[in-house]
């Protein structure tokens, strides 16, 4: 039904402006839950696309019931020109290829938001899902306040942004967030009352019972202002209510997505699952990989390194946005004298899925990944906060690092700061028989390295056991303390009782230590690539194992575990004893050699890659900015193609007059001049020169640096007055004849047209003198001349005077 008072241009414009504030302060109140600005500005960008492309619609008078699917559109638009990349056209229009990008992005912002701890990356995945929420809250805003013009439900859309924060964090949304959104939102009441009395006070009635309006009547401001605030506090009241009684979503995030068939499920701990996976009858495949160089590492998942309470899990550091796979450190403690070689592997991933990369430690160099990566600070283990393992083929540099027996004996005390208060602390009240068994294990052990072999040597010895069955029948399953001190009392366990107890053990004489949870380093297969044997790693290959920090070397492995992996020349019995240390195979590298040996096509990343990163970010920024510019610019192009297709049917075409008479019409519309086109020429020039700047006086008003003469302004529209009557009226103009006096003819013609154009140009300069600035923008950015052009592309008839 339409509305029985219809609002104005203006008084629509001034709905949306508040409309479009109200969304954009709303979405702040998500700052808590997503790192940066960026988001909010790709939002903000497609709340402008509807809310100012609903405005635009309405302003050239599209029917209602077309504006709301053509906001869609236009989101649509704006979603390309942001996500859209190369596989649109005119960086706006989408294609096939658009929305398999979109249907990608879609995917990511579940696994995103699964995997992510607040406050989130930014990734282009989430940024999408933003952007497509704000975008439909603003087209769903913009249907209530303009369509059905109930603006007080308003509050509906807009308090989703505002509930969001409190899913995922107890302290819910910020209080200035809360407070500006509900300032806007009464705003928006306001100057819907205000423009809606205004409407009823400028519409005549002309029924037979209509009132008659003496004066512009206004309602008293604390009435209006009662009932506002009145309807805000119940949408606060009941805000409150939802979130407090809304239950916080755990952030926490192990391993994985928790779904069907991940590696590690949420909140439960590695170990156990772990254990279950080894248990398996019937192996999984996870990975396979190459080797060109011959090494075969372990694969490292998570490092756990608080080790404290029942369950122990990996960090809970937030993931560092700056931490992207072209900037991985080189590892925390190694000095330049270290033998370390660069080692190249390529992997290929099959059936696991976990959000957390399997690489060895260290790893320098990632290359090949889809989604977004990134490394822990310390650990450098690398997880995704959009994607996962499924599926993945990629390329890496690790160093094989090969300290000298020497140099792990010398290792002085870790230096304060050197490793995190994770990798060092213990509990007071550990069960007695763990400080017991360090103290008798250590006791004649000379340095910390004598001491780390000493507890390996215990840990492989003949009083242990490896067993998968016998923690779960007795009940030891998994870590934590007490777990440890049964398996030292029962001897019998798998790889993770062997890790948590020699790290133990290692932190209760002063090492640091750390647990790294991955894969061993598999077994070769029957295929081949390049040559180069395929290395097969499936579910039993699954593995924990112990690193232990010594200062000048860094993390060093070791291998507790009888009967799994391999045992590190470095910690075998009586190492180094009859030889100054183990010998690299190959040529050493520094720890900044973290490239890739020569000649490698693939190498991709290197020095400049953040550089690279940086401008790329800039050039799409850039890119962004341009198309932005476009549309915006867009109405004022086509109104300088239409003025010079005008202007050149004055110089050349049959009726000079009439298209320079309508260009100047169209100049008075677009800034905003009363024009009827019902009326005759002559009235409509009697309309114009009875402007001020048209009026004969000595100075008339400023155009930028010109002055505008008024009596030459007026002749010339007089003129151009004329010649449009007589080119309407008059006899019609033959072909100027041929010989002397044809050619004198087209000289004269020529004369002609071209004081017309002088005319026009005089005639137009006195119209814009006599407009404010703002009009004169207005006229250039949303010419109004060309809404009948676009009432005929939408079906409808120009009404008169347009």
């Amino acid at each position: 039904m339409p509305e029985r008072f219809p609002l104005s241009r203006p008084q629509s414009l001034a709905l949306s402006g508040a409309s479009l504030l109200l969304i954009l302060v709303a979405t702040t109140a998500l700052g808590p839950l997503i790192a940066g600005s960026g988001w909010w500005w790709a939002g903000a960008v497609v709340a402008v696309a509807v809310i100012g492309g609903g405005a635009a619609l309405r302003a050239v008078r599209t029917p209602p019931s077309l504006v709301p699917p053509l906001e869609l559109v236009a989101m649509l638009l704006a979603l390309t020109l942001l996500f859209g990349g190369s596989t649109s056209i005119a960086l706006v229009i989408p294609t096939f290829d658009t929305f398999a990008v979109f249907g990608e992005l879609a995917q990511g912002a579940q696994r995103t938001i699964e995997q992510q701890s607040v406050p989130a990356i930014p990734v282009p995945a989430l940024v999408f899902a933003i952007t497509v929420g704000v975008g439909l809250i603003a087209a769903l805003l913009d249907l209530l306040v303009q369509t059905v013009r109930v603006p007080a439900l308003a509050a509906i859309p807009v308090i989703v942004p505002v509930l969001v924060p409190g899913l995922f964090i107890e302290e819910g949304a910020e209080a200035p967030a809360i407070v500006l959104t509900a300032a806007v939102y009464l705003l928006l009441l306001r100057v819907d009352v205000r423009v809606r009395r205004a409407s009823e006070l400028l519409q005549e009635d002309d029924r037979a019972d209509a009132p008659i309006v003496s004066a512009p009547h206004r309602a008293p401001l604390v009435s209006t202002m009662g009932a506002s605030l009145g309807l805000a506090a119940v949408g606060l009241v009941a805000a409150s209510v939802i979130a407090a009684a809304t239950p916080s979503v755990s952030t926490s995030f192990l391993i994985g997505t928790g779904g069907p068939g991940t590696l590690f499920a949420r909140g439960v701990s590695p170990y156990v699952d772990l254990g279950r996976d080894l248990r398996r009858p019937d192996p999984v495949p996870a990975f396979s990989y190459v080797s060109p160089d011959g090494v075969r590492p372990y694969f490292t998942l998570l490092t756990v390194e608080r080790l404290e309470g029942q369950v122990w899990s990996g960090t809970d550091r937030a993931v560092d946005g700056d931490h992207t796979l072209g900037s991985i450190p080189t590892p925390d403690g190694l000095a330049a004298d270290v033998p370390a070689e660069a080692k190249r592997i390529a992997v290929q991933v099959d059936q696991v899925r976990t959000a957390w990369l399997p690489l060895p430690y260290p790893s320098t160099e990632v290359d090949g990944v889809d989604g977004s990566w990134f490394w822990d600070q310390g650990t450098l283990n690398v997880r995704s906060v959009d994607a996962t393992t499924l599926g993945q083929d990629y390329r890496l540099v690790h160093l094989d690092i090969r300290p000298e027996v020497g140099q792990l004996r010398a290792a002085p005390p870790p230096a304060p700061g050197a490793v995190a208060d994770d990798t060092r602390s213990l509990p007071d009240d550990l069960p007695p028989i763990i400080p017991e068994t360090a103290a008798e294990v250590t006791a004649s052990a000379a340095t910390r390295y004598d001491a780390a072999v000493a507890i390996q040597r215990y840990l492989r010895s003949s009083a242990f056991e490896y067993s998968e069955s016998a923690p779960v029948v007795d009940g030891y399953d998994g870590a934590g303390f007490d777990a440890i001190a049964a398996f030292l009392e029962q001897g019998k366990g798998y790889c993770v009782h062997f890790a948590s107890t020699m790290a133990v053990l290692a932190r209760e004489v002063g090492i640091p230590s750390r647990i790294s949870i991955g894969y061993t380093s598999g077994t070769p297969g029957d295929g081949r690539v390049d040559g180069e044997v395929v290395i097969e790693v499936d579910s039993h290959d699954l593995h924990a194992w112990p690193e232990l920090y010594f200062e000048g070397v860094g993390w060093v492995p070791f291998e507790p575990t009888p009967g799994r992996g391999s045992v590190p020349d470095y910690s075998r019995p009586n190492a180094g004893q009859d030889t100054q240390g183990v010998i690299p195979t190959g040529p050493a590298a520094t720890p900044g050699a973290t490239g890739r040996p020569d000649g490698d096509p693939d190498a991709r990343l290197g020095p400049g890659a953040g550089a690279r990163t940086v401008a790329a970010q800039w050039l799409q920024v850039g890119l962004i900015g341009f198309g932005v510019a476009l549309i915006l610019l867009l109405p004022a192009g086509v109104r300088g193609a239409v003025r010079a297709g005008r202007r050149a049917a004055v110089r050349a075409g049959e009726r000079p007059a009439e298209a320079a008479w309508r260009e100047l019409v169209a100049t008075a519309i677009d800034l905003g001049l009363p024009v009827d086109g019902r009326r005759t020429v002559r009235t409509l020039a009697a309309d114009l020169a009875s402007r001020p700047a048209f009026r004969p006086a000595d100075v008339g008003d400023d155009v930028g640096d010109a002055r505008v003469d008024g009596a030459g302004a007026r002749a010339s529209l007089e003129r151009l007055r004329d010649a449009v009557e007589r080119e309407r009226y008059g006899r019609v103009r033959g072909a100027p004849a041929s010989g002397g006096d044809g050619r004198a003819a087209h000289v004269a013609e020529h004369e002609r047209r071209s004081a017309m154009q002088a005319d026009l140009g005089a005639a137009s300069d006195a119209l814009r003198a006599d407009a404010p600035p703002v009009r004169r923008a207005a006229a250039v950015l949303l010419p109004a001349s060309l809404r009948p052009s676009m009432r005929s592309v939408l079906g409808r008839s120009a009404p008169p005077g347009a």
